[in-house]
C-alpha cells in the first residue's frame, strides 16, 4: 500500500472525512507529504503559523502547553490514525499549543493552500469539519466538568481508559505525565495506582502502565 492510500485509510477513519467518497479521498491524500521526527522533537510551538494538517502515520505526538508557574500541561496524545491541526489549519492564526514527538514518529503533512482548496471544490468536508470541532468543543467542556466536579480515581479511569483506546493495554506515561493529565499531583496519582496495582486492574513498569482489568477500569471511569 502506497503512503497516500494508507493516508487515505487514516482520513476515512476520521469523522471529519467519513462521508467522502473513495476518488475524494483519494485526490486529497495525493495532496500530503511525510515528515520524520525524532524522540522528543518538536514539530510547532505555540505561536507558529498554522500552516498544514498533520495525521500520525507511526509514533506519538503530545499536544501540550506550558502554565504560569513553568509546569506542563498534556492536552491530547495523538497516535497512529489520529489527526490533528484544523483549528490553525483553517482559519490560518498561529498554533495555540505545543507539538512535541514522543517517540521517533512518522506524520503526513497536508498544507494549508492544498487543503484549502480542495475545500472550495468540496463544500461538504467543511460542513464535516463544523460538526468536528463542535465535538472538539464539547470533549473540552467535558473536561474542565471532571477537573471541577469529578473525584480523582474517576478522573484517572477516565484518562487511561481513553489512552488504551488509542495505545492498547500496554500504556507509555509517566505519572508526572499522567497527573498533568487529569489536574493532580504525582503523589497523588501514584496513590491510586498503587492501590489499583494491588487490587489486580493495572501493573506498573517503569515510564509505562500496563492495563489488566479493563473491565473494573472502566466501572471506576463510568462512577459505578
Amino acid at each position: 500500500m502506497s503512503k497516500q492510500a494508507e493516508f487515505a485509510v487514516i482520513l476515512k477513519m476520521n469523522a471529519m472525512f467519513a462521508d467522502l467518497g473513495a476518488d475524494e479521498l483519494q485526490r486529497l491524500s495525493n495532496l500530503c507529504h511525510t515528515q520524520h521526527l525524532g524522540n522528543g522533537e518538536v514539530l510547532f510551538q505555540k505561536g507558529d503559523a498554522g500552516n498544514a494538517l498533520f495525521g500520525v502515520r507511526r509514533g506519538q505526538v503530545r499536544i501540550e502547553t506550558g502554565a504560569s508557574d513553568g509546569s506542563r500541561l498534556t492536552l491530547n496524545f495523538m497516535g497512529p490514525g489520529d489527526l490533528f491541526g484544523e483549528v490553525a489549519v483553517l482559519d490560518g492564526q498561529n498554533r495555540t499549543a505545543d507539538a512535541t514527538a514522543g517517540e521517533a514518529s512518522e506524520l503526513f503533512v497536508l498544507r494549508r493552500e492544498d487543503f484549502l482548496s480542495f475545500l472550495e471544490r468540496e463544500p461538504k468536508v467543511a460542513i464535516k469539519i463544523i460538526a468536528l470541532l463542535c465535538q472538539r468543543i464539547r470533549w473540552q467542556s467535558e473536561r474542565m466538568e471532571e477537573s471541577m466536579l469529578q473525584p480523582l480515581p474517576v478522573r484517572l479511569a477516565r484518562r487511561l481508559c481513553a489512552l488504551a483506546a488509542d495505545f492498547g493495554s500496554e500504556v507509555h506515561i509517566s505519572q508526572e505525565q499522567l497527573g498533568v493529565f487529569v489536574g493532580a499531583a504525582r503523589e497523588s496519582v501514584n496513590r491510586q495506582l498503587q492501590a489499583w496495582r494491588k487490587e489486580a486492574i493495572l501493573d506498573l513498569q517503569r515510564g509505562r502502565i500496563l492495563l489488566r482489568n479493563m473491565t473494573k477500569l472502566t466501572a471506576i471511569a463510568r462512577n459505578e
